[in-house]
């Protein structure tokens, strides 16, 4: 075959599977969706998760049905979401969780960046150092002085989660007795606070908004720069006399790789569409998220940043899976 022939049949055959491609993604979706969420339900990943799919089972009138897979530390949903084939009914919600998992378990049966794709990451959301109600401590540095003269039981929604670097950036910042209580996610970690069972928790704020406004846990600060309106009178950490205690975190949407560009496309538009309108918006803001709908292509070279920015973290305080 000449030259000009194979380059021929290569540009046809090229053609007819963008066509494809194109015919799926407008097809697109044909049955119901799978989105795997590796958390419990309750936690702050799940209620951005039925958020969009919510949303998108209206609009599409195909269900798009959330499938809580806790455990191994967020890794065996995201195994199974990696694992399944790239045709775009198999979604995994991810947080940065899973950035920080390619560190702490080097052992994983799945690559975070090779064997998932990026769609968008949906929200980000502050963490809040929470204790109960009914604690003597009233305020960050008082926590601090608890901790130096006692070992503390601090729970989280498991190694290597928000909560957990929280944690974990705390005792690297005050040098505190510290014994970490992980938990399979966010919701379980604070019905144990709640219950008198630990003594505080650096909580995502849309997983702990309910207990403080319902007055059953004590807000000593946010982990940001700047105050939250839902806890307009929580003090941040550098208010609170530490600084360098800032941490956000994020929550985001993969499929396997190999799902085709029109179809990721055609999700990452939908699912931005859905957080971009008002009656959206105002929920997830009320929940404790600020909308972010970030581009496949950003949202790829976020979550490869944010592998590398809390790796470092993980090294430098020689965090180990408990």
């Amino acid at each position: 075959m000449s030259i000009t022939r194979r380059v021929f049949c290569g540009a046809f055959a090229a053609a007819a599977l963008a066509a494809t491609f194109n015919a799926a993604a407008q097809a697109y979706p044909a049955k119901p969706v799978r989105y795997i969420v590796p958390f419990p339900p309750g936690g702050a990943t799940d209620i951005m998760a039925r958020n969009v799919a919510q949303k998108l089972s209206d609009a599409w009138k195909q269900p798009v049905v959330v499938d809580n897979r806790p455990g191994g530390s967020a890794m065996i949903g995201a195994d199974m979401a990696a694992k399944s084939p790239p045709d775009g009914y198999t979604w995994l919600a991810m947080t940065l969780t899973h950035a920080t998992n390619v560190t702490l378990f080097p052992q994983a049966q799945y690559n975070l960046l090779k064997d998932l794709s990026a769609v968008s990451v949906l929200g980000a959301m502050p963490l809040v150092v929470v204790v109960h109600a009914d604690s003597p401590v009233k305020s960050l540095s008082e926590l601090t002085a608890l901790g130096r003269s006692r070992q503390l039981l601090a729970g989280s929604s498991g190694n290597g989660t928000p909560p957990h670097l929280g944690l974990e950036l705390y005792r690297v910042l005050t040098k505190v007795n510290l014994q970490h209580v992980p938990y399979k996610g966010g919701a379980p970690s604070l019905v144990d606070l709640v219950g008198g069972r630990t003594d505080f928790i650096v909580s995502n704020l849309p997983e702990c908004i309910a207990y403080i406004k319902g007055g059953r846990l004590r807000p000593l600060a946010i982990t940001t720069s700047a105050r939250h309106v839902l806890i307009p009178d929580v003090p941040t950490v550098a208010e609170a006399g530490l600084p360098g205690f800032e941490i956000t975190n994020w929550t985001g949407l993969m499929v396997p790789a190999g799902t085709p560009k029109d179809v990721i496309a055609r999700i990452q538009a939908e699912s931005m569409n859905a957080l971009r309108q008002p009656d959206m918006t105002q929920k997830v803001r009320e929940q404790g998220f600020e909308v972010v709908a970030s581009t496949p292509e950003n949202a790829q070279a976020f979550i490869a940043a944010e592998v590398e920015r809390w790796g470092k973290l993980v090294r430098d305080a020689n965090i180990k899976a408990d």
